[in-house]
């Protein structure tokens, strides 16, 4: 099966700061992988190519077996409906409900009747165990609230894949686990393909197929959580003791 995602020696800086030094990853089809490693390694950097938020200076960049590098932004939209992406602080618009928050992209994408929107609003809260709130501001959410509302608005249009940028970021212990195992439950339920991006190494390892160990911009190792467990790299075990 031809991977998801493919990225063949993909360079990235900003300014004098060079984030992705010949980066090559492969994402498998239907697979949750997991991209570990520290703040500020270009984690999210990585998801951004993905949905060409912003383009590589040099390498290549396919999904679904389409060179998506020199995309234009009409090109990207049919990409992008395919891809859900989970911001890290949630992104909700604060002047709109939850209700409204969440059909915002079919509002925008299809031409579905708002009958129609309520039934899928509301089946897709029920998916990320949030139910009658839909007249509720996000001010009045609390974080894991706000994240379990994102995520039903990531999934609402049915996408292919989802992006998690940190997702657990910012959340209780207890939160935490119930977030890594909603995502785990999400991924299985529509069987797509997720990317997670974090620096959390509990919930890393509890959600994931394969993790992917970025360190000074490329891919340092890729395995199993027992492999990355197992491994012998002192650069792996320091960040895994950390």
């Amino acid at each position: 099966m031809a991977p998801f995602v493919f990225f063949d020696e993909v360079y990235k800086s900003f300014d004098s700061k060079e984030v992705l030094r010949g980066l090559t990853l492969v994402i498998r089809q239907g697979e949750v992988l997991v991209i570990l490693g520290g703040s500020g390694t270009g984690k999210t950097v990585i998801l951004k190519h993905i949905v060409g938020l912003i383009p590589p200076d040099t390498g290549r960049v396919f999904v679904q077996g389409k060179d998506i590098t020199d995309f234009s932004e009409n090109m990207l939209i049919p990409v992008r409906r395919k891809v859900g992406f989970l911001f890290q602080g949630g992104a909700l618009f604060d002047s709109m409900n939850v209700f409204d928050n969440i059909a915002f992209p079919l509002r925008e994408h299809t031409d579905f009747s708002e009958t129609v929107i309520s039934e899928k609003v509301k089946e897709k809260l029920k998916m990320v165990g949030l139910e009658n709130i839909e007249r509720m501001m996000p001010s009045k959410l609390s974080g894991g609230m706000r994240k379990r509302v994102a995520l039903a608005r990531a999934i609402i249009l049915e996408p292919e894949a989802l992006l998690y940028d940190e997702p657990t970021t910012g959340l209780d212990p207890i939160t935490t686990k119930w977030v890594s195992k909603l995502m785990r439950q999400v991924h299985e339920n529509l069987k797509i393909t997720s990317v997670i991006v974090t620096h959390n190494i509990q919930s890393a390892m509890s959600v994931a197929d394969r993790i992917a160990f970025l360190y000074r911009g490329r891919i340092k190792l890729v395995g199993t959580p027992d492999e990355i467990m197992e491994c012998d790299d002192p650069i792996v075990h320091e960040f895994l003791r950390s």
